[in-house]
């Protein structure tokens, strides 16, 4: 693998194609490469959430939890890359169903819509999770014109929940809370 990326200027794409992992080429408009693009944002996103200060409570184990997630993204994007191939298994998906778990059971519950918002690493948090959301959309998009395995889809929503999820924990723990919606009722005549 070490030598897989010595020449990084290829110009193979100076047309407007790129090659995929099984040795196709597509556009780079196709969906899948838009699909990949933005699992590739995601891990950007994610990587800058790690730069932010997290309450020290929390810091250990929330940035093993983001690389590990960011790991995750990596197999998903290869996914992507190589069709009718699967790199995410069934237990990636769960073990975002048990970080949500966790963490959503300190939490009091809503009762109103929040804002993205309250500290800076929150509000990282939320731009994941809507980078996240469009993510989740392209691979639905996708998944609408070529056959895809479930664990993409299911891990991408499950993540964007999750996320939302520790927003609201990182403000908690930087003793803050959320950042209500008020919503004022407009008399109509």
């Amino acid at each position: 693998m070490g030598n897989r990326l010595s020449k990084i200027a290829t110009r193979t794409g100076d047309a407007g194609m790129t090659g995929l992992g099984d040795g196709s080429r597509v556009e780079k408009d196709h969906l899948r490469i838009c699909a990949m693009g933005d699992i590739d944002e995601l891990n950007s996103e994610i990587g800058v959430l790690m730069t932010e200060s997290i309450p020290e409570s929390l810091a250990e184990e929330f940035k093993s939890l983001f690389l590990q997630v960011q790991h995750d993204l990596f197999d998903l994007g290869g996914e992507l890359c190589i069709p009718n191939y699967t790199l995410l298994k069934p237990e990636q998906v769960a073990h975002l169903d048990i970080w949500l778990e966790k963490y959503n059971a300190t939490l009091p519950p809503l009762t109103e819509f929040i804002l993205p918002g309250g500290t800076r690493a929150a509000s990282q948090a939320h731009v994941c999770r809507t980078v996240c959301r469009r993510a989740e959309r392209s691979i639905v998009r996708l998944g609408w014109e070529e056959p895809l395995y479930d664990a993409p889809r299911q891990y991408v929503n499950r993540l964007s929940d999750l996320l939302f999820v520790l927003a609201r924990v990182l403000n908690r723990a930087a003793g803050g809370q959320d950042v209500l919606w008020k919503h004022e009722k407009k008399e109509t005549k």
